[in-house]
């Protein structure tokens, strides 16, 4: 059997249109259920969730009055009867032989423990297409396969994975303390423990992006904090990628600190506004790698500045939370602050 287990909070606007994607997919050559984990909504979430239930016995609701995403994963996973467990998205759609490719993928590679593919964005708004646009380009979001497409194979993490429980059973499940990056740290340990994450473009689903700049903002700020977490937990940085933001604002803080003591005459004169010239061109750097990826995504070109502002806000919301993780993490030794643990969406 096939468990999909789907956290949920407050989804009623989202979670009929789920559910129904799921009850329409292709025979996967193997019996299906859906767990939705709920966090006691009270929005008419709970009420739709108990007419699937009724009409569906492949439907079943969980309760998660923990309110917390990993821990609702888990209680899905515990709950769940498959040999096979899909991780879902409340505010996702998948594609009508989602389950079906995922099965296959699974059969094909035998030494992965998890599969997935590709995850596009559905845009409710202007503003939702610039972010997504943003989201799926590597100047955006790095070599995150499942976000920008690419050639089937082995990758270091997916979205909305395919899990054997054998290998949740090997690893443990999902960290409960973290709000963000679960599923990354997951797929790191899996990673540990030998086995191997394969990717797989026709595996196919989407999911409704965030419609608000400041919300990406907050999205990834807190990525960037909740990273640091993960890389303390474990002794290591887990990707490389995930360093390049924060590099690149310490190093523009530096150099406005030395363009500080530059002009009140506290460097030699061979080094005489050379730490502004140096900033000035990395943002210049930037500035036209953003607007070239802006323009490469688009035909429409009053399109480009809130693509390029998207960029803005995941590098500096990624940066920032990262060294922020940093003080409280690796410096301060502290627990993570309470603004961290709410979800932004």
């Amino acid at each position: 059997m096939i468990s999909v287990v789907i956290p949920c909070l407050n989804e009623a606007s989202f979670i009929d249109a789920t559910l129904e994607a799921l009850a329409q997919q292709e025979d996967p050559g193997e019996p299906f259920e859906v767990l939705v984990v709920d966090g006691g909504s009270t929005d008419g979430t709970r009420e739709v969730l108990k007419q699937w239930e009724a009409r569906d016995p492949r439907f079943r609701m969980v309760e998660n009055p923990e309110r917390i995403t990993p821990v609702a994963l888990n209680r899905g996973i515990e709950a769940s009867r498959g040999e096979t467990v899909v991780i879902f998205g409340a505010h996702a759609r998948c594609a009508p032989d989602f389950l079906q490719r995922n099965a296959e993928a699974l059969r094909a590679h035998p030494e992965s423990g998890c599969v997935g593919g590709t995850v596009s964005q559905i845009h409710g708004s202007t503003t939702a297409r610039r972010i997504g646009m943003a989201l799926s380009t590597p100047f955006g979001v790095g070599d995150a396969r499942f976000r920008t497409g690419g050639l089937a194979g082995h990758v270091d993490t997916v979205a909305f994975g395919a899990y054997r429980r054998a290998a949740l059973e090997e690893i443990g499940l999902f960290d409960a303390t973290l709000v963000r990056n679960q599923d990354d740290e997951l797929n790191f340990r899996l990673h540990e423990a030998g086995w191997r994450i394969w990717f797989d473009p026709r595996i196919r689903s989407s999911y409704f992006v965030r419609s608000s700049y400041r919300r990406l903002a907050a999205q990834y700020r807190q990525y960037g904090y909740w990273k640091v977490f993960v890389n303390r937990k474990h002794g290591t940085v887990t990707t490389a990628r995930q360093v390049v933001p924060a590099l690149f604002l310490a190093g523009l803080a530096a150099l406005l600190v030395l363009a500080g003591i530059d002009a009140a005459g506290g460097l030699p004169a061979v080094w005489h506004r050379v730490p502004l010239l140096v900033g000035a061109s990395a943002v210049g750097l930037w500035l036209a790698g953003a607007f070239a990826s802006a323009a490469l995504l688009t035909e429409r070109v009053r399109d480009i500045p809130g693509v390029v502002w998207a960029f803005a806000c995941i590098h500096g919301g990624y940066g920032g939370g990262y060294w922020e993780g940093i003080v409280h993490f690796l410096v301060l030794r502290r627990k993570p602050v309470a603004r961290a643990t709410f979800l932004t969406r």
